[in-house]
C-alpha cells in the first residue's frame, strides 16, 4: 500500500486547522487515515512553538516504511531535521506578472513620447530665435 504523510483540513470556514496524518495515498484529503502524527495551525504566529507539532519518532518510523511526505509536510520535517533540505528552484517566481509587464510597457511608451516632445520643443525655439533676431535688425 502506498502511504503518504499529508495534511487533513479541519476547522471552520476561513479558520483552517490541519492534522498531519499518515494515509493511503488513494484516500481523500479529509477522509480515512491510518494514524495522526501531529497538528499544524497556520493561524498562529510563525515563531509560535504550537504552530507545528508532530511526533518525530512516528514520523521517522513512517518515513522508514516508505511513506512519501507532501511538500508542506516535507518542509516541516526539514525544519525539524528529519529530512535533508532539498534545494528548490523556481526561476519564474521573480518574474513580474502579465499585468505588471503591460503597465511597465505603457509607462515606458509614455516616457518615450514625453522625451520626444521635450526634444522637439527644445529644437523648435532654437530654430525660431535666429529668425526673430534677423527681424529685429
Amino acid at each position: 500500500m502506498a502511504t503518504a504523510i499529508r495534511l487533513a483540513r479541519g476547522g471552520a470556514k476561513k479558520r483552517p486547522y490541519y492534522r498531519i496524518v499518515v494515509a493511503d495515498s488513494r484516500s481523500s484529503r479529509d477522509g480515512k487515515f491510518i494514524e495522526k502524527i501531529g497538528t499544524y495551525n497556520p493561524m498562529l504566529a510563525k515563531d509560535d512553538e504550537n504552530r507545528v507539532k508532530f511526533d518525530a519518532d512516528r514520523a521517522k518510523h513512517w518515513l522508514g516504511e516508505g511513506a512519501k511526505p507532501s511538500d508542506r509536510v516535507a518542509r516541516f520535517f526539514e525544519a525539524a531535521g528529519l529530512l535533508e533540505a532539498k534545494t528548490r528552484n523556481n526561476p519564474n517566481k521573480a518574474k513580474p506578472g502579465q499585468k505588471a509587464v503591460e503597465l511597465a510597457e505603457e509607462k515606458k511608451a509614455k516616457a518615450e513620447a514625453a522625451a520626444e516632445a521635450a526634444k522637439e520643443a527644445a529644437e523648435a525655439p532654437a530654430e525660431e530665435a535666429p529668425a526673430e533676431e534677423a527681424a529685429a535688425e
